[in-house]
């Protein structure tokens, strides 16, 4: 194998083991951006586009320089084949077809898995940005909330108060609305007594009116009595005059 394709295979070899590491499950994408930030690869990204572009144009190279020497050696291998060559140079042409569709394959996975490490790196930059981001907006929701009880824990004891004032004004209202009535009622109660107190006297007094004028009755039928008698003597007397 010469010395470009020993190139090619060891850039392959790397590229699987770097995209093996990268999608370990237990290394989350804030620890590669972190290791991504450490100042050795930040001094080597500045040289990251153009060695990208570089592989890139040199795999590319590789893989058309592959392609047209399989196309080569399949043309001749099909040629010695049907034109029934020795065996020695059959096998010669072979080889040189295996050789070349060995560095097809190499040059072509070399070249795809150069792009999907590119775009598995960028990827786990955006990830961890994203998550970064995720964890920034949940504190600042976190905030928001905690800041929006303290806010109604404020609001709530105004109101608290302002409801337990209001309670009291109600109860003072009552408290002040019942001994009003009370007082009505005492009064009531008073005026009742007075009426009845009245009442009672007027009926002793009429009872005693009553009394009297009963006595008096019966002293006017006694005087009534005594008159008559009285006429009758007073009568006779005349009668026995006359005679």
């Amino acid at each position: 194998m010469t010395f470009q394709w020993t190139a090619v295979a060891t850039i392959l070899y790397g590229e699987i083991g770097v995209i093996l590491v990268l999608c370990l499950p237990f290394i989350s994408p804030l620890r590669w951006q972190k290791i991504f930030m450490i100042p050795l690869w930040s001094k080597v990204a500045v040289f990251w586009n153009k060695m990208f572009l570089t592989i890139i144009v040199l795999l590319i190279v590789l893989f058309l320089d592959a392609v047209r020497e399989v196309r080569k050696y399949s043309a001749v291998h099909v040629n010695e084949k049907a034109a029934n060559v020795n065996s020695s140079a059959f096998d010669h042409i072979q080889m040189k077809l295996f050789r070349s569709q060995r560095n097809l394959y190499l040059s072509g996975f070399s070249l795809f898995l150069w792009l999907v490490l590119r775009r598995t790196i960028t990827l786990l930059n955006q990830l961890a940005k994203e998550m970064a981001s995720h964890a920034a907006l949940e504190m600042q929701v976190n905030d928001a909330t905690e800041a929006a009880k303290k806010y109604l824990a404020k609001i709530e004891r105004p109101q608290e108060a302002l409801s337990e004032k209001g309670n009291g004004a109600k109860k003072e209202l009552t408290e002040a609305t019942n001994e009003k009535l009370r007082k009505e009622v005492e009064l009531l109660k008073a005026e009742l007594q007075k009426t009845s107190n009245a009442l009672h006297k007027a009926n002793t007094e009429v009872a005693a009116v009553k009394k009297q004028s009963e006595g008096l009755k019966r002293e006017y039928d006694n005087l009534m009595k005594e008159y008559e008698q009285l006429q009758g003597s007073l009568n006779e007397e005349e009668d026995k005059k006359d005679l």
